[in-house]
């Protein structure tokens, strides 16, 4: 078996891995406190997958190749497929998307949660080894099966008390040391999971490995990462700026920023039409009396003598 390393750039690799997985978790958490508050089901589908984005794609995915970029083979070159790689962005998208939309309608419930966490579980699992499939070496990766069980126990755990956390918690300070557990969750199933790797070198080990450079694959990563969170802030703030002018399904609110400017104008005209033997209802302001210009003097007209 050939030397594997996981920490190739010493502590910097899983101290990033954390906060970005910690920072996921938490924007992740905000999204689901607003869409918990949310007053219709679309907008609260709107949110859910705001935080499904944060927490599947910055919180796991994006987690999980902050860490591996210290992954290293010393006796073989290290290569990754993109597609795989870009493939399993999605299944962590859609995994804890599909987890909150089970637990984020309705009332919430221990068995919801549960199922919830299954289905988002087997979603972050299949996400972590198809990001492993993409892993490339001149030779055969290997798994030590206990491991492999113990990552997957820890991934349905994690995700159970994720999605638990997501419609419990409210509160600044609670949301943050929730974000801060389940970090270390994601943290713990990541490198269970590659504590299970091995790598047997081929008899004839080639320097021509297919697929591209780790330090290559920031480019891609950092890229798609850059546009997952500029459109989950953009989509964020149409949210809330919806709800700040809007209330209910599309209902303008009743305020000095959404007053209507066409509301005066129609008021004076129905306090004009109103009979005049009628009370103004309460609160009804009436309408100004128009007042008759002042009759102008006829200059042709000869001045009269008062004294004559």
């Amino acid at each position: 078996m050939a030397e594997v390393h996981h920490f190739t750039y010493g502590a910097f690799n899983p101290i990033a891995a954390y906060l970005v997985a910690v920072l996921g978790s938490f924007l992740g958490l905000l999204a689901t406190n607003r869409a918990r508050s949310a007053r219709s089901r679309s907008r609260r589908n709107r949110w859910l997958i705001i935080a499904a984005f944060s927490i599947g794609g910055a919180g796991i995915w994006l987690m999980h190749f902050t860490a591996m970029l210290g992954f290293d083979v010393p006796q073989s070159p290290v290569r990754y497929n993109p597609w795989l790689t870009m493939s399993s962005l999605g299944l962590a998208v859609v995994a804890v998307g599909t987890g909150l939309m089970i637990v984020g309608h309705g009332r919430r419930s221990t068995p919801k949660i549960v199922l919830a966490g299954l289905c988002t579980g087997a979603g972050v699992l299949a996400m972590h080894y198809t990001g492993m499939a993409a892993l490339h070496v001149s030779g055969t990766i290997h798994y030590d099966q206990t491991l492999v069980v113990a990552s997957a126990i820890i991934a349905f755990a994690a995700c159970t008390v994720a999605l638990w956390f997501a419609v419990s918690v409210r509160g600044l300070a609670p949301m943050t040391g929730a974000a801060g557990l389940m970090g270390l969750a994601i943290f713990g199933m990541h490198y269970t999971g590659m504590a299970s790797v091995s790598v047997k070198l081929s008899t004839s080990v080639s320097t021509t490995v297919e697929g591209i450079k780790p330090l290559l694959m920031i480019v891609p990563i950092t890229l798609s990462s850059a546009a997952m969170i500029l459109g989950v802030a953009l989509s964020a703030l149409q949210a809330m700026t919806d709800e700040e002018f809007t209330e209910g399904d599309g209902v303008p609110r009743r305020g000095m920023h959404a007053e209507n400017p066409w509301s005066l104008k129609q008021a004076s005209m129905t306090a004009m039409r109103r009979s005049p033997g009628s009370r103004p209802s309460p609160g009804a302001r009436p309408s100004p009396r128009p007042v008759p210009p002042r009759p102008k003097p006829l200059l042709d007209e000869p001045l009269i003598d008062i004294r004559s």
